[in-house]
């Protein structure tokens, strides 16, 4: 089976998100993601063992990385290595909307999380199936 990959206009993508957490799209070595985290909120301070890259399309946030903090705005981006504990916390007047890429995948191909509280109850996570 030849695989397609995946296009779209990551702007409108990102912009047009009211999700926590979207996966949009997962290969064997790279998953695409859109969140958005509302106003005063945070995604958590987490451990991932797969890099992440992250771009804010629109908000302000503070990123803590290993205990370094940053400001960021839109079009700024983040990468975060494996092993790193980190959080980004909307510091702006509205939703902070952003997209990010693990490498290798870390979420379940396709899920959803309406809210932060929905991510946090579920314990799924990348188990292998891609999106084609």
């Amino acid at each position: 089976m030849t695989k397609k990959g995946y296009i779209t206009n990551i702007e409108k993508e990102t912009l047009n998100n009211e999700r926590f957490r979207k996966v949009l799209y997962t290969s064997s070595y790279l998953q695409l993601v859109l969140m958005t985290i509302p106003e005063g909120g945070e995604i958590g301070e987490e451990v991932h063992g797969v890099d992440q890259f992250i771009r804010i399309e629109e908000g302000k946030a503070k990123a803590i990385i290993n205990g370094n903090e940053s400001d960021m705005q839109d079009d700024f981006i983040a990468v975060v290595p494996a092993g790193a504990t980190h959080n980004f916390i909307n510091t702006g007047d509205g939703p902070l909307k952003l997209y990010t890429l693990y490498g290798p995948p870390h979420h379940e191909d396709g899920i959803v999380h309406a809210t932060k509280a929905d991510a946090d109850t579920d314990d799924e996570e990348f188990m292998g199936v891609t999106s084609e």
